[in-house]
């Protein structure tokens, strides 16, 4: 499976609108905005915001997305976005031991984006161009002043004005979302190069904030055009990821959670699977930290049993009804459901989502699963997204022990 990374450069200096990405639009931030459409892209491995700025860093986290700290030699107002794009590749892929295949320069100021237009463009660069991006229909006529000259028409002749139907096609780019082949894009050092392909997008969503009058316009489309997506998903939880204070105990799923949900089998009949060290550590953190841990899984398999001995924590499996088992569990350590943190990755785990009051869905979740998660992981399930759980609640306290 081809690894697709998304950037989204945001950095902290502005001179047009000064914290322009940290500018409220609607019901958040544009890095908010930007990162949550990614974050429901269907086709995307990991969303990465490299940022020189603690706010956005902050926000980034909190939305959901990996954050990589930008070098100041490429956070001035000179600096490229492929620069970026390409120090944050680098980042990612060193991080977490893979190859990036396709990498998307998404841009947090067009504040209309769509998680389908991310998708367009991450897909047709797995179909094979080389590069691609958004753009939107586009009828007018466009002009340019030539000193001494006068003006002259761009795209048309302006001594023929043909009918609009009679007309070919311009197309216009947002500026929202870009697609490269991550080799390409390494060699050339810029977003264009090879075959490009046009991802077409509504041009009633194009808006590119560039000054305060943009802002002061997509301030006021928003309640137009966030209200209008019927298939945007509803977000009945608040923008923040768990802490200590918020968490009494850890549950966890096993297959598909701690595992990357593939199974070999050998000659004889027994299975294998592949866990990370990373959440191993996570859960030993966890654990010294004094945070009650259940393995739930309705697997009844020796591995299961095997890791959680190795892992030293308690383990219930072959459990038909989860929910069940885990509403038990709870009342017979005293602990309320309200304050445990479920991690699932399928829709066997809904039950429990339903009964706890953190549940959480990693990266490469059912997609009904993450739209009921609270918090859902950057990191896939089997690639460290309990160690990135453990993260959220230990905090420094992870990094130091």
């Amino acid at each position: 499976m081809s690894t697709v990374l998304a950037v989204i450069p945001a950095r902290g200096g502005s001179k047009g609108v000064p914290g322009k990405n940290m500018a409220p639009v609607g019901d958040a931030p544009l890095i908010t905005r930007a990162v949550r459409e990614c974050r429901a892209a269907k086709l995307l491995t990991a969303v990465v915001v490299s940022t020189d700025d603690e706010r956005i860093a902050t926000a980034a986290h909190a939305a959901g997305a990996e954050v990589i700290e930008r070098p100041a030699q490429i956070s001035s107002d000179t600096a490229t976005s492929e620069s970026a794009v390409l120090h944050a590749m680098d980042v990612y892929q060193e991080r977490h031991g893979v190859t990036v295949d396709v990498v998307l320069l998404v841009q947090c100021t067009s504040p209309f984006l769509t998680s389908e237009e991310v998708d367009g463009v991450a897909a047709a660069v797995l179909d094979g161009a080389d590069t691609a991006l958004t753009v939107a229909p586009f009828h007018g006529f466009v002009w340019r002043e030539d000193p001494g000259a006068g003006a002259h028409g761009v795209n048309h002749d302006k001594s023929h004005r043909p009918r609009r139907q009679d007309r070919p096609e311009d197309l216009l780019e947002t500026g929202a979302v870009y697609g490269m082949r991550a080799e390409g894009l390494r060699t050339e050092k810029h977003r264009f190069f090879g075959r490009t392909e046009l991802v077409r997008t509504d041009p009633a969503r194009v808006l590119e904030i560039d000054d305060p009058h943009d802002l002061a316009r997509a301030r006021a489309l928003a309640p137009l055009l966030d209200g209008g997506r019927g298939d945007a998903p509803a977000r009945p939880f608040p923008d923040y990821l768990p802490t200590r204070d918020d968490i009494d105990a850890v549950v966890l799923d096993f297959d598909g959670t701690q595992t990357d949900d593939r199974v070999l089998v050998d000659s004889e009949g027994r299975e294998i699977v592949a866990v990370h060290r990373g959440d191993g550590l996570g859960i030993a953190a966890l654990r010294r930290a004094g945070i009650p841990l259940l393995i739930l899984s309705t697997e009844e398999n020796p591995v299961v049993a095997a890791r959680a001995r190795k892992l030293r924590i308690p383990v219930l499996h072959g459990v038909e009804r989860k929910d069940l088992a885990l509403k038990q569990w709870c009342e017979e350590q005293h602990i309320a459901p309200e304050r445990v943190l479920y991690a699932g990755n399928d829709v066997n785990d809904l039950p429990c989502f339903g009964l706890v009051g953190w549940p959480v869905a990693v990266a490469n979740a059912h997609d009904i699963v993450r739209g009921a998660a609270r918090a859902v992981t950057s990191a896939p399930g089997g690639a460290g997204a309990i160690r990135e759980i453990a993260s959220w609640i230990l905090g420094k306290e992870l990094t130091a022990s």
